[in-house]
């Protein structure tokens, strides 16, 4: 069955994914409207990994922990919990706060060169952490073809 809790945290993701790359793109052109749109999409980047953050967590202490996992640790695949969720976990607690350094600094910095390769990074991590979800519910589901069987 389909989660609206996961499906919406992986979305918001997304959408500050999407976000961090239009500030990116605005920063390209220093001009004073160009700073403006980036600080909002900035901002809407930070919101929406905080929002992601809310979800996800809100997901994992009330489904994940207590249902999922325990399936996920005695399939045939525990490692998808045990090192790619905890990767995840750890990668997903900074990214907000990443996200709002960058939202800060746009307007602050003379370089816009450390801002870029922070947001890009940022967007990375995010892309990254959605294949680890991949992998993580395919952990899932491989368990479950075991129990089913």
């Amino acid at each position: 069955m389909i989660n609206v809790l996961v499906g919406t945290h992986a979305a918001l993701g997304e959408v500050g994914a999407v976000a961090l790359i239009w500030a990116i793109v605005e920063l390209l052109r220093t001009t004073d409207q160009n700073k403006r749109r980036a600080t909002i999409a900035a901002g809407i980047a930070a919101a929406a990994l905080i929002a992601s953050w809310v979800f996800g967590g809100w997901y994992y202490v009330n489904e994940y922990g207590s249902t999922i996992k325990p399936i996920i640790k005695a399939g045939p695949l525990p490692w998808t919990h045990s090192i790619v969720m905890e990767v995840k976990e750890h990668l997903f607690l900074f990214l907000p706060f990443l996200a709002v350094l960058v939202a800060a600094s746009i307007r602050r910095v003379q370089s816009y060169r450390p801002v870029l390769l922070l947001a890009a990074l940022v967007v990375l991590a995010i892309f990254s952490i959605a294949g680890m979800g991949f992998v993580i519910s395919s952990g899932y589901r491989e368990a479950l073809e075991v129990i089913v069987q």
